[in-house]
Parts: C-alpha cells; sequence; structure tokens
C-alpha cells in the first residue's frame, strides 16, 4: 500500500503560524515573569540576637507578602508581647527605607506573623526584619528580588494552551487520515 504526502490546508497553516506566535509570546513572557508559585525561604533559623528567625517571602509589585516565624534561641518559650517590624528599601538607593508591623496569625503550634509591603516596583530590595520583646530586640537582614504578579486564573490557560493545540492537531490529523481511508 502506498502512503501518500500529508498535504497541508488552510486550517493547518494557520493553526502552525498561531503555535508559533503563541510560542514567540511565550519566549518572551518568561522574563517577565519571574517568580511564580508559593512564598520562599529568604532565610531559616537565623540568628537574631536572643532569637531564631526564619523569613518567608512572596514579593511581588504591588503588595509583597512576608511570613516571619520568631522562636527564641535557648529552646524557651517565645513571649506573647514580641513585636516584629519588615523594613524595606530599594538597593538603588531612590528611596528610604520604610517599616511595616507584622501581625501574628492565629497559629496555635508556633507563633508566626504576616505582613504585606506595597512595592512599587521590579528591582532588588534590602528587607530588614526587626524582632523586640522583653527577650530584647533581633535584626536579620537579606536582599530579594520584588517581581511582578502572576496572571491569576489566566495562567492555567496560557501553560495548558500548548497541550491543547498539540492534542487539537493530532486530532485534525487523525480525522483527515480515516476520511483518506474512506475514499479508498
Amino acid at each position: 500500500m502506498k502512503r501518500m504526502a500529508f498535504p497541508a490546508t488552510h486550517c493547518t497553516i494557520r493553526l502552525s503560524v498561531l503555535l508559533c506566535a503563541m510560542g514567540l509570546a511565550l519566549a518572551c513572557f518568561s522574563r517577565v515573569a519571574a517568580h511564580q508559585g508559593p512564598p520562599f525561604p529568604l532565610f531559616v533559623d537565623q540568628r537574631a540576637d536572643s532569637y531564631l528567625v526564619s523569613v518567608w517571602a512572596d514579593p511581588d509589585v504591588g503588595t509583597g507578602t512576608f511570613f516571619i516565624v520568631p522562636a527564641p534561641q535557648n529552646g524557651s518559650s517565645l513571649p506573647d508581647e514580641v513585636k516584629v517590624q519588615v523594613c524595606v528599601r530599594p538597593l538603588s538607593g531612590r528611596l528610604s527605607e520604610a517599616c511595616y508591623a507584622a501581625a501574628r496569625d492565629g497559629s496555635r503550634d508556633r507563633a508566626q506573623y504576616t505582613v504585606g509591603v506595597p512595592f512599587d516596583a521590579q528591582e532588588m530590595w534590602h528587607v530588614r526584619v526587626v524582632l523586640l520583646s522583653s527577650l530584647g530586640q533581633g535584626e536579620a537582614a537579606a536582599d530579594v528580588e520584588v517581581t511582578p504578579p502572576g496572571l491569576g486564573r489566566w495562567e492555567l490557560l496560557l501553560y495548558l494552551f500548548p497541550f491543547v493545540a498539540v492534542g487539537l492537531l493530532w486530532l485534525l490529523a487523525t480525522m483527515k487520515q480515516k476520511r483518506r481511508r474512506g475514499q479508498q
């Protein structure tokens, strides 16, 4: 049985052009969407005077969220009156440092504090966490890159598109092949 070449139809040409355009758009988009997903650790169990502090961050342009988990170094319990602040400033020096008070979450098993910090630009920022209680004052710092927020629900569609497109191409090819078999 002789196999015939699969001729390109207008539909497959248009679909190929659309796939190439989407691939180019995704390649350009990948630089913009630098950070996606859950918070990541800035530091874990870093010494800050009489505290050990872990900080997880989701630093997005607009509002970045920080999760702070302090613990006393000596293994005792953390005082209830702990005050936590997150202070930020761009490394470029274009703004002075601004501090934001963190609120304690309702976690029962450990003390966790959360704060939303406004970021106005995508760039490197210096983050300083300040803890104050009867144990004394502690401080830990790190630099973080603030990235644009994701597309939310549209992200799923964007990431799903290549798989759907390949499935459609496969479906078109099998339908065309069945029509040819029926004509013979």
